[in-house]
């Protein structure tokens, strides 16, 4: 027997039920706030991840699912099955001109994305993501907009109990010094730090501070090197802007916190980075993560433009929410004659109601168990029926069942 392959998953019955329930609940938030929805391929040439996203992230390193296409007779070309949705929505931003149209333009998305990691509760190797990107404006009040929608779909799925956590990483400036102070303060320990760091170091030593690794941990809490870590970087300018994001924060009552080592695992983002955690997740506690990339638009070819966006994974918000349950049918038709019961059964959809029959020709006792465990009410068309041109239908809760002349009457 072929199955599944590891890390994916297949999604179906009342499942997909609450995969709906918060798609529509993604729509209708994120739509009321003026994000138009934005579909992009799930594959994309391999360079616009590799410059992007960082080569100095695991993502790029590790976990990208990326092959050659072509042939002798044909140019060949390197794809890469997105790992994540930024990258691509800044590619259709440039390709499609929109930077022509009127600031701010904001777009939303839902759909899979793939890495190539240790499967896990609430994650896998084909996973999905719900997320916003803004374009065109730099003021704190975008990065406000995009947390509060984020906060607003949360509480839309039932959600409660939120906190903000936020950090600036400057301009290029700011993270540029920063990224200075970081490596001469960690060079005596170098040798004693993970080989991720080590690669990090040199790359992007501002992803040094996002490792797990314990040892590591233990030398970011040395008290020469919690001072530099610690330390406020950023320049007037961006000390503005994020003192601005927290006065928004503050108006909208949204509970927020600094952390100065959030610094996110992509290499593109600048100014403020967040997450937004919920107690419900426990250690684990990361429901969205997001921030501002003014940077990302130039360096993939297309004009300076700022942004600010975020995503969440699907399947971490699923084993948050209540789950849906699958409700009866309006009716289902008994009748041993499929013709007149599938005739029937037309009729009754195009008047909106949800509806089913029997199509294997079983015996009434056999539909009606049937019915009995899926539909609310069960509409016989016996020979009586279907010779006098009537219908009895019979209530499955109540047991009541009443004699009809017309389907306009249901």
């Amino acid at each position: 027997m072929i199955k599944a392959q590891r890390g994916t998953k297949d999604i179906f019955g009342d499942e997909s039920l609450t995969w709906q329930w918060i798609l529509k609940n993604a729509q209708d938030v994120f739509q009321n706030a003026c994000f138009q929805e934005i579909k992009t391929p799930i594959f994309e040439a391999t360079e616009l991840f590799a410059r992007g996203v960082g080569d100095s992230t695991d993502i790029v390193n590790k976990e990208m699912y990326t092959f050659s296409v072509g042939g002798a007779d044909k140019d060949s070309a390197s794809i890469t099955l997105r790992p994540e949705n930024t990258a691509g929505v800044v590619r259709a931003f440039i390709e499609h001109n929109i930077v022509r149209q009127s600031p701010p333009q904001k777009f939303w998305y839902f759909g899979p994305m793939f890495r190539y990691e240790r499967p896990q509760a609430g994650r896998q190797r084909q996973f999905h993501q719900i997320g916003v990107e803004m374009f065109g404006i730099k003021e704190a009040a975008a990065d406000a907009e995009v947390i509060l929608a984020a906060v607003n779909f949360l509480k839309s799925i039932g959600l409660g109990d939120l906190e903000v956590e936020l950090n600036s990483l400057g301009c290029t400036k700011c993270k540029n010094d920063y990224k200075e102070s970081i490596k001469e303060i960690l060079k005596p320990y170098l040798e004693n730090m993970c080989d991720d760091c080590k690669m990090r170091y040199n790359k992007n030593p501002l992803r040094i501070l996002d490792c797990k690794n314990e040892d590591c941990q233990k030398i970011f809490e040395l008290p020469d090197v919690k001072k530099v870590i610690m330390a406020d970087y950023i320049c007037e300018d961006c000390s503005t802007h994020f003192n601005q994001l927290t006065k928004y924060l503050d108006n909208l009552n949204i509970k927020y916190s600094r952390n100065k080592l959030l610094v996110r695992g992509l290499d593109y983002y600048n100014r403020t980075v967040f997450e937004i955690k919920s107690s419900a997740l426990g250690s684990q506690s990361a429901v969205c993560g997001g921030g501002r990339y003014d940077g990302l638009v130039e360096m993939l070819g297309g004009q300076p433009t700022p942004a600010v966006g975020f995503a969440m994974g699907v399947e971490r918000l699923f084993t948050l929410v209540n789950k849906i349950q699958s409700k009866k049918i309006d009716y289902f038709v008994v009748s041993t004659d499929s013709l007149e019961a599938m005739k029937l059964t037309q009729k009754l959809r195009e008047k909106g109601k949800v509806v089913d029959f029997d199509m294997q020709g079983r015996k009434f006792a056999k539909q009606l168990e049937k019915a009995s465990k899926i539909a609310k009410c069960a509409i016989i068309l016996g020979e009586d029926e279907i010779n006098q041109g009537f219908y009895s239908v019979k209530n499955l809760e109540s047991g009541e069942q009443i004699k009809l002349d017309s389907i306009e009457e249901l």
